[in-house]
């Protein structure tokens, strides 16, 4: 298990020759803010860094914050509502236009609830879109420029931020869940939808690593983001907060030193980095394949 200053130190270590492109979502808050932060302050300002989200403003202030390296530093934002599977095609459509190759791409983006379902115009549950839908489809639609990568001797790595470790056996009767939906439900099976997506996609493309880790109970600090009556009401509880999670700043260096020392092919990692190779590995006979072609055909949208 690396420390955090272990986690740092390769971080910071990490100096290609050449200026890597990161692709990640849900980045303008959270684990996925950090992470792009990190990488940015590692590199120097020596990279290109999409963010994808919908908060225009935070993402604005973000990239203001990152460091500079003049002709070298290169940070956008895309604004996308990732649980509609249009905006994700016309996104990838947009990257595969313009980029010549994407190094790393981080899912972090998330809708998270236990309520009922709740479907998009497109017939799928919100928190399945986000939470594995988008993932899949970007991934998938992506692969040219994350082959671009690898066939020019650089590095190539996608990492899902979920739950890798937590899911339980895929429900291969009711994929998408619009027979038994529960909130609860779809927020476990998503995790091992992550996990068979990332086993499938290794298995296509075994030059480019495909990871899918747990990063840990995380505080992110959201609270001062609500109400003044929730601000008042969680002040007894912060310090028992602070003690049992992990700061996003801290666990954003751990996500992004498994990002790029993962291997070639599947990964799974707990909220230190460390392999947890197939524990609670949905095994259900036929499932990857089945949960394959579900995943294809409920991503592709009739224009």
């Amino acid at each position: 298990m690396p420390t955090l200053i272990d986690a740092r130190n390769s971080n910071s270590s990490f100096n290609p020759s050449y200026v890597p492109v990161m692709v990640i979502t849900g980045a303008t808050a959270g684990i996925g803010q950090s992470m792009a932060e990190a990488l940015a302050r590692h590199l120097r300002g020596r990279v290109h860094i999409i963010i994808i989200g919908r908060n225009r403003a935070a993402a604005e202030s973000i990239i203001a914050a990152l460091p500079k390296a003049s002709s070298e530093s290169t940070y956008e934002f895309v604004q996308c509502d990732l649980t509609l599977m249009k905006n994700v095609h016309a996104m990838a459509k947009d990257f595969n236009s313009r980029l010549t190759k994407v190094n790393l791409l981080v899912h972090c983006a998330s809708v998270v609830g236990f309520g009922g379902r709740k479907e998009t115009e497109e017939g799928i549950d919100e928190k399945l879109a986000s939470r594995y839908y988008a993932r899949w489809a970007l991934t998938n639609e992506l692969l040219p420029l994350l082959h671009a990568a690898h066939d020019q001797g650089e590095l190539a790595s996608v990492m899902t931020v979920l739950g890798a470790g937590l899911g339980p056996e895929i429900d291969i009767d009711d994929l998408g869940l619009k027979k038994t939906y529960k909130g609860l439900k779809a927020m476990s099976q998503s995790v091992s939808y992550n996990d068979l997506m990332v086993s499938e996609f290794a298995s296509q493309n075994p030059e480019i690593a495909f990871t899918h880790i747990y990063p840990g109970s995380v505080y992110t600090g959201t609270i001062s983001n609500k109400s003044i009556i929730t601000r008042i009401l969680v002040i007894p509880i912060l310090p028992l907060l602070w003690l049992l999670t992990t700061p996003q700043a801290d666990c954003a260096e751990y996500m992004l030193f498994a990002l790029l020392n993962a291997k070639k092919g599947m990964n799974r990692f707990d909220q230190k980095g460390d392999d947890i190779g197939l524990k609670k590995f949905p095994l259900a006979e036929g499932a990857q394949k089945m949960l394959w072609d579900h995943s294809l055909e409920a991503t592709t949208i009739d224009p």
